[in-house]
């Protein structure tokens, strides 16, 4: 695991008095940390459009346990357009449905990697050969290294491009952040529930935004 850190610590204030609620000292110490969490692909090779869904529970206790954080929240976003944040029960079986749920309400286009041809399921993200057709999407390009407006780096821009608007729906659907209060030093979920990382359109290296806010 390969952690990212950007520190912005607050200026030390008084204790707050909601901090002595149930008994526990007031917190003098104060952290708000930004740390990037580096996901290991779950496999060799290029991407295959695949499902995958990976626990962060480990990777979140980690990053608690050396913040000291005894109150406050994380705030999770994920920094991929094709990966997703959910918090429900880390199970094997149940992930294998989450891929079977989600295949279903948007499929694969005929074009892409899993599609099936002749199914009848064609996305308008996946013509590529007529983008970027916005300015915007022009911009972006530009400003990402692409000058799109020589020939040749348009065309590999377009070879590059994967044919995976189902995965962009699919991470839309999941959503993208997750807020998680901590109190007494732990992260407030239920005991079944675990943070996953569902990443739509793998297998690939993927990032997670992770902010700490507290106490100590």
């Amino acid at each position: 695991l390969a952690l990212q850190r950007r520190s912005s610590p607050f200026t030390e204030v008084e204790p707050l008095a909601m901090a002595s609620v149930r008994g526990q000292k007031p917190m003098t110490v104060s952290v708000c940390e930004y740390i990037e969490l580096d996901i290991p692909s779950p496999s060799e090779g290029a991407p295959a459009q695949e499902i995958h869904v990976t626990d962060l529970m480990p990777h979140l206790n980690r990053v608690l346990e050396t913040s000291g954080v005894q109150q406050g929240y994380f705030n999770l976003l994920s920094l991929h357009t094709t990966t997703g944040l959910t918090i429900n029960e880390n199970e094997r079986r149940l992930a294998e449905d989450i891929k079977g749920w989600l295949l279903k309400l948007a499929p694969p286009d005929d074009r892409s990697e899993n599609g099936i041809p002749g199914a009848g399921v064609r996305y308008l993200h996946n013509d590529i050969d007529q983008r970027p057709d916005s300015k915007a999407e022009r911009d972006r390009c530009l400003e990402n290294g692409w000058d799109i407006n020589d020939p040749q780096v348009l065309e590999a821009w377009r070879a590059q491009e994967p044919i995976n608007a189902h995965a962009h729906l699919c991470a839309m659907l999941l959503g993208s952040s997750e807020t998680i209060p901590i109190v007494g030093g732990r992260m407030v979920i239920g005991q079944w529930q675990s943070v996953m990382l569902v990443d739509v359109d793998g297998p690939r290296k993927r990032k997670v935004g992770v902010q700490i806010v507290g106490f100590g």
